[in-house]
């Protein structure tokens, strides 16, 4: 069994992690890992808020034996002394710490603090699994005997999924996309109001719209060498948050190069993603994409869970009457599993089997 460590145990990422792990046929959750404000406590006490109220956001139970490990500080803990790191922090720690933990163990990280990187790919399973050879090249680079592989965006990931099938058979002009975010996208602290979010859709979410608009585009790339060349195609977004727990939804309009009915498209789908299936990764599901024909969905209600939160929803396959070669559609993929913990382990367990020969 591997040695895992999580980095930002207690927010939401964290303890999809947490779950995620439970009863993994390769890796064991070694270390819980979190701000000074919770180390030295039990992980049960660091989440414990000041009126008494545990903060465990998952529906499933917190393991006793989790509850009573003790949280480590960030900042002084050891990345020797695990095998993988899996690092759920914001951004502006993951940029000051991950390149430490990086000199000496592999780091999973779901912050966008490295996602731009030129030596860095943006892993998503099934979709672009061959740039992870460009993490040597990022060893090289930087002297370390580690490496940090990112998550793309949350939201990303339901729109590249169901994209690649697309830009394979039919080449890719442009995109137009409109997502319908979930509240857990912006976690728990400081997290959305009830006053913002009761009967109410917010139009805008800070940052976002450029990481939809770039960030396919990486993944979607060729690795040629050295370096990804980005896809040659436009994106442009608007990202808007719904009353919805979990569950990122996009409403994508796609120019293709070639010709292409909705049928063509959906047999392009539900074809894709078999060879990645085959390789059996245990938290891999048996379809990357379901495509409904049922004109109601996807809902996040009913299908963000489809594949143990793994499998990308695609429902509504139209033809577009006023974009030349146009096609549309809505996606659905659980924000907080496939877009990122649950998506982070299984990025894992893919560099565990093809690339991690030096893990002891």
């Amino acid at each position: 069994m591997l040695k895992i460590a999580i980095v930002g145990a207690t927010g939401i990422v964290g303890q999809q992690a947490i779950v995620s792990l439970l009863g993994h046929p390769w890796f064991k959750i070694t270390k819980l890992v979190a701000s000074e404000r919770s180390a030295g406590k039990k992980y049960i006490d660091a989440l414990r808020d000041a009126n008494g109220s545990i903060r465990w956001w998952c529906p499933e139970e917190l393991p006793g034996h989790i509850a009573n490990m003790v949280v480590e500080e960030a900042a002084r803990f050891d990345p020797k002394s695990v095998d993988i790191i899996f690092s759920t922090m914001d951004a502006g720690p993951a940029r000051d710490l991950e390149p430490k933990y990086a000199k000496t163990t592999p780091v999973i990280s779901t912050a966008s603090a490295f996602r731009y990187e030129p030596d860095t790919p943006i892993l998503v399973g099934g979709v672009n699994m061959d740039h992870a050879a460009l993490l040597a090249v990022q060893q090289k680079n930087r002297g370390w005997k580690g490496f940090i592989s990112p998550k793309s965006n949350c939201t990303i990931v339901g729109l590249v999924v169901s994209l690649k099938p697309i830009l394979d058979n039919f080449g890719v002009k442009q995109v137009v996309a409109t997502s319908l975010q979930a509240m857990s996208g912006a976690g728990r602290t400081p997290g959305l109001s009830a006053m913002d979010m009761t009967e109410n859709v917010v139009p805008y979410i800070p940052g976002e719209e450029p990481k939809v608009e770039t960030e396919p585009l990486k993944i979607l790339g060729k690795l040629t060498g050295k370096i990804i060349v980005n896809a040659a195609f436009g994106i442009t977004a608007t990202c808007t948050r719904v009353p919805v727990l979990d569950g990122h939804m996009v409403c994508a309009f796609v120019q293709t190069k070639k010709k292409c009915s909705p049928e063509d498209v959906k047999k392009a789908m539900m074809n894709y993603g078999k060879d990645f299936a085959e390789l059996h990764l245990p938290s891999s599901p048996a379809h990357l994409i379901d495509v409904t024909d049922d004109p109601f969905r996807p809902q996040p209600r009913m299908d963000r869970d489809k594949g143990g939160g793994m499998t990308v929803t695609v429902g509504r396959i139209r033809k577009d009457p006023v974009i030349e070669n146009g096609i549309k559609y809505v996606s659905l993929a659980h924000n907080t599993k496939i877009g990122a913990a649950k998506g982070a382990l299984q990025t894992a367990e893919y560099l565990v089997k093809n690339y991690l020969k030096w893990v002891k």
